[in-house]
Formats: structure tokens, C-alpha cells, sequence
């Protein structure tokens, strides 16, 4: 089956992407890997080659982009478990919102009527990161709260912060503790220490440093609050996110229980969503989960996705650095489908 998959990422570098990891497992067991093309593919924006150019690996290093919205919402479920937080109680007995109405099931549903985004290094740029995450959790409501349906990436840095207070930790420390040291992800952390097995993602003028942006978060806005918001700023190989998402898959454990994962994975009643949303997480997200329609999971503005199947036994990670080096170009959707097409066969065959 490697074969296969060889074939869909080397079709998707360079044309989509410069550099590609997938993995499918199923019921437990991985039955296809691949990895394409070469971590750092260009110099700048006009596509000027790089002087080095390294290889993907099994083993290279992505930033996940949204996927990190999961790893928030498993934290901040592991607090709820132990009665530390209420995912209804009102986020303002924590953090002065602007809306008293606001929960933290309205954050991660995306029904707290939050903007999308929110430029705080434009709009503070001589200010540090507490500055700019103080301003950021003042953010006006522009929807109503409680729906429709409005992805927000400030919502979610809220939600965050509300693990912060409530875990009595920063976040990174929170995801290490809860997350990433109980399942054994190695590789899997914010703030990479070294670049060197990190796939680059975007030309970014701004930036200091020569190249294309490499082991330093992509989001500007999580880059501004120094590289740890609920939202965006993990980097993890797909080994880890397999295993991170296998986790689910068979219940939570060690990280959750299985009532937690349950509630994580309900359809929460989000109007006015393209797919169904659950807790942080989409529901048949068709972005994403192709032909996989019981599936749910997320994706990454980077190129990332993460789709479960809990009814066919499946798991599939696809990590590629599609913003190297300009963001828009085409063709990442048809490459998530042909990847969890390829896991509808692998499960087929293992019937």
C-alpha cells in the first residue's frame, strides 16, 4: 500500500506542497507511511531555490496550525474532569470578556460570536506578549453569542488562557503534562528548539532572520502572544499526531475518559456550520474526511489534517507545508481526500 501513497505525495510536491509525511493506520496498526519532497524547498517568495535542502522524513517536524485547537480542547477537558473548570460556566468568573453570556462551550463550538481572527501585532506592535493576551481577551463581540456558527481563532486563544488560570499553568506546560509526556509524543512541543528537522513554512518579510519562516510558529497572531495560544503554535511529526489521535479513537486513554471523549465528539448543535462541530473538533468535515463520512478531526492553515474514524477502526495524518513559500496555492483539499481514500481502501482490506 506504500506504493499508493508514495504516488499521491509525490503528485502533491511541488505542485501543492514542498514537503509531505502521511500515515493510515488501522486498528491500531500503521498500514501505509510515505514521505515526499524536501523541507526547505525556496529562499524567498519569488521561489528562489534554497541553498540546502534536506529531506522529509517519517520523522520531520510540522507546524500543525489548528490541529493545536485539539490538544486545547483536551486539556481543558482532562481540567473539567477533575472539577477544576464547567464547560458552562460563564468565562467572565475568570477573564474580563465583554459578554457575561459567554461559556467555554461557546468558545469551543464557535458559537461565542468572537471574530475570526484579530492582528494583535498590528494593532500593539511595541507591546509584549502579556499585553497583547490581556487586550486579546477583551476582544469585542461581533455575532450573537450562542450562534450562529462563526470560527474564530480569538475564541479559541481565549479558551487557552481559561486553561491557564484554571490549570494553574502556561499552556505549553499544560499540553506537556496532560498531553505529550503521557502519551510519549517526543516530538511534539511548541517552540521547537532546533530548526533542523522542521519543515519551513512562509515567506515572511517581517520576520527577522534570512529565508522562509522555519521552527518558529506560522499564525501571526500566535507568534505574537510568543509562540503559545490555544489556537495555533504546536509542531509535532505525524507519528505523534497518529498516536495523539488513536488516543481518541479508542477512548481517551490516558489523557481523557471515555465520557469526556464522548462529549468532545457529540454533535453540540452549532447552526449555520458547513459540517457538524463537536467540542474544538469538526464532525465530518467534508475539507477534510473525503469519502470518511462518520469521521471527524481538523485541519491546519499550514497544510495539516487529522481525521478518526472510530467506525472503521481508522486514523490518518497528513502534514505538508502548503504555505511554503506563499499561502493560496491550490490543490491541498484533493490531496486530504486521496489520502483518506487511500485509508477507506486500507480498511477495506483489512475487513
Amino acid at each position: 500500500m506504500n506504493d499508493r501513497l508514495d504516488t499521491i505525495l509525490a503528485d502533491g510536491v511541488s505542485r501543492v506542497c514542498s514537503a509531505a509525511v502521511a500515515l493510515i493506520a488501522v486498528n491500531g496498526s500503521v498500514a501505509a507511511a510515505s514521505a515526499a519532497g524536501e523541507l526547505v524547498r525556496y529562499a524567498d517568495a519569488d521561489g528562489t531555490p534554497a541553498g540546502e535542502r534536506p529531506p522529509a522524513l517519517r520523522d520531520s517536524i510540522f507546524d500543525l496550525a489548528s490541529i493545536s485547537k485539539l490538544f486545547t480542547t483536551v486539556v481543558l477537558l482532562s481540567l473539567a474532569e477533575e472539577g477544576r473548570l464547567d464547560l458552562d460556566e460563564p468565562v467572565a468568573r475568570r477573564i474580563p470578556v465583554r459578554d457575561g453570556r459567554i461559556t467555554l462551550r461557546h468558545l469551543l463550538t464557535h458559537t461565542a460570536g468572537l471574530p475570526p481572527t484579530r492582528r494583535i501585532d498590528l494593532e500593539l506592535p511595541g507591546a509584549d506578549a502579556a499585553a497583547r493576551m490581556a487586550a486579546m481577551l477583551e476582544t469585542p463581540i461581533v455575532h450573537p453569542v450562542g450562534g450562529p456558527y462563526l470560527y474564530s481563532d480569538v475564541g479559541m486563544v481565549v479558551a487557552g488562557r481559561i486553561a491557564e488560570l484554571a490549570g494553574g499553568a502556561p499552556l505549553d506546560a499544560l499540553v506537556r503534562a496532560r498531553i505529550t509526556e503521557v502519551l510519549g509524543l517526543s516530538g511534539t512541543g511548541y517552540r521547537p528548539a532546533s530548526p533542523a528537522r522542521v519543515a519551513a513554512t512562509e515567506w515572511k518579510a517581517e520576520r527577522p532572520g534570512p529565508g522562509c519562516v522555519r521552527g518558529e510558529v506560522h499564525d501571526e497572531t500566535a507568534y505574537a502572544l510568543g509562540g503559545v495560544a490555544g489556537h495555533a503554535g504546536l509542531f509535532s511529526t505525524a507519528g505523534d499526531v497518529l498516536a495523539f489521535g488513536e488516543a481518541l479513537r479508542r477512548g481517551g486513554g490516558p489523557m481523557l475518559s471515555r465520557e469526556s471523549v464522548a462529549e468532545m465528539t457529540r454533535d453540540q448543535g452549532a447552526e449555520g456550520a458547513p459540517f457538524r462541530h463537536g467540542l474544538g473538533v469538526r464532525l465530518g468535515d467534508p475539507a477534510i474526511v473525503g469519502p470518511l463520512d462518520g469521521a471527524y478531526g481538523h485541519s491546519g492553515f499550514t497544510g495539516t489534517s487529522l481525521v478518526v474514524d472510530p467506525g472503521r477502526r481508522l486514523t490518518v495524518v497528513l502534514l505538508t507545508n502548503s504555505v511554503h513559500p506563499v499561502r493560496g496555492r491550490d490543490g491541498i483539499r484533493e490531496m486530504r481526500h486521496a489520502v483518506t481514500a487511500e485509508a477507506l481502501r486500507a480498511a477495506d482490506l483489512d475487513l
